[in-house]
């Protein structure tokens, strides 16, 4: 029944569904996981990279991480082609508010912008939905620090912590039983940590298979940092889950 209704994004099913969105939000659960966990103090992202080859430059550019403005960052999960022209358009939007209004622009401000582009692409025909699912972590001075995850219908929502990418749901009972309101950044690190040491189906972590990034406050200006290998090769002894011979990643 489904192949009758599912070569159109703008051709409903009898029961309501858009089965090229819902392919889409496919592609996206068999890319690797990333999490977003809001604290006090800030933001925390957390990627699993997959190199496809061991001769790619991996420290020339971020695969999972990228910086929109100062800001704000974001996570990305599905096809990166698709993403880098989403995240083309956001820094575009973003320096046009600052040259209009001489402020940063609202996180969800920019967020709607996104999205509004997602939903076209879901409304004409001779289009497809972009296949990729981001969560945005940012702050400004209207709600502070945020935590937004959209899909590829257009859709987006605030998050105090999230996942989306393979293993979602696995990852989501474990932040739901873990998550604190009060959590210090550290205690975000150590929990987005665990949750991918859960969805990525290994005992062990390596700094090559990880990115991390965190977005917080320092002297009153916004700071976004990404972990190099040394910073996660700490964190995940800290943790015990670092791999003893990296050489096997």
């Amino acid at each position: 029944m489904a192949r009758r209704y599912d070569s159109r994004t703008t051709t409903f099913s009898p029961e309501g569904r858009l089965f090229q969105v819902e392919y889409a939000m496919e592609a996206i659960g068999n890319a690797g996981a990333a999490v977003g966990v809001l604290s006090t103090e800030g933001v925390v992202l957390a990627a699993e990279k997959k190199t496809a080859s061991k001769l790619l430059d991996t420290m020339k550019r971020s695969e999972k991480m990228y910086k929109i403005d100062s800001h704000i960052m974001c996570a990305v999960a599905g096809i990166t082609a698709d993403a880098n022209i989403l995240i083309n358009q956001a820094r575009l939007a973003a320096q046009r508010y600052a040259f209009s209004y001489q402020e940063p622009i609202p996180v969800e401000h920019l967020l709607q912008q996104i999205c509004d582009t997602k939903q076209t692409y879901t409304q004409f025909g001779g289009l497809r939905p972009f296949g990729v699912s981001f969560l945005f972590a940012g702050w400004d001075v209207h709600y502070g620090f945020q935590l937004y995850q959209s899909d590829p219908s257009g859709n987006y929502g605030g998050w105090k912590a999230t996942s989306i990418g393979a293993n979602s749901n696995a990852a989501s009972s474990i932040l739901k039983s873990d998550y604190k309101d009060d959590m210090k950044l550290t205690d975000a690190l150590s929990l987005a940590i665990k949750v991918l040491t859960k969805t990525m189906d290994s005992a062990t972590l390596s700094p090559e298979k990880l990115e991390i990034s965190t977005v917080c406050l320092k002297d009153g200006s916004v700071v976004h940092h990404q972990l190099t290998d040394k910073e996660l090769e700490s964190l995940l002894n800290k943790a015990g889950v670092l791999a003893s011979d990296k050489s096997d990643s």
